[in-house]
């Protein structure tokens, strides 16, 4: 496999299909070429790292709902559109849900080889990001319900003795629950706890004194 992964590139057109899977080779890429979205799904790895080089306007359907359904079933690509009749609505949605670029036919090689080498990129933060979630979503798991109420007001910045009162416990035990929190999250501060929290999506709680 190049560096970097693999671009999948689908589109309809068997011209445009061998000549940017040509250029694409040529520039060092390991190219997997479908002819259609059928195509493109029934052989597609979502584990595979790469990009995804998609043709907006097929004969199946549009281009950009593929994208959209592939981020909803969370096989997420970077993309980058082609296209052959574009017009700003289009260009706007696809930038909107996320794309690369959208770049129209013909367009110039270096400009293609240059939008790839983003989306490689960006497939590898994205990777990364999911990969780091789960492994904060992990260890969340490992928490007690008590230890995720502390949870969201220490990443608040609450004091022990405000969550304390605010739960209806001592401060003593706050400072348990809160020794337990950082050692199953294995965070070293609560500046990287409230970073694994937020990837986590976990919302800190409200403050007692903006509540009064």
């Amino acid at each position: 496999m190049s560096p970097g992964g693999t671009v999948f590139l689908v589109d309809d057109d068997p011209g445009v299909l061998r000549a940017l899977t040509r250029l694409l080779r040529a520039s060092g890429r390991e190219v997997r070429a479908f002819a259609s979205q059928r195509e493109f799904l029934g052989q597609h790895d979502p584990a595979a790292p790469g990009c995804l080089v998609l043709d907006v306007a097929m004969p199946e359907r549009n281009g950009l709902d593929l994208h959209c359904d592939l981020a909803a079933s969370g096989n997420e690509r970077a993309v980058v559109f082609i296209t052959g009749q574009a017009d700003v609505p289009t260009s706007v949605r696809a930038m909107k849900a996320g794309a690369v670029d959208f770049l129209t036919k013909p367009f110039d090689d270096a400009q293609l080889l240059a939008a790839v080498q983003v989306a490689i990129d960006r497939d590898a933060l994205m990777r990364r990001n999911r990969a780091g979630r789960r492994e904060v979503e992990r260890k969340l798991a490992t928490l007690t319900l008590r230890e995720r109420q502390v949870l969201a007001h220490v990443v608040a910045g609450q004091l022990n003795k405000h969550i304390a009162a605010d739960l209806g416990t001592v401060e003593k035990t706050i400072k348990v629950h809160r020794g337990r929190i950082m050692q199953k999250m294995g965070a070293a501060s609560v500046v990287e706890l409230a970073r694994m929290s937020d990837l986590a999506g976990i919302r800190p709680a409200p403050s007692p004194a903006l509540d009064a």
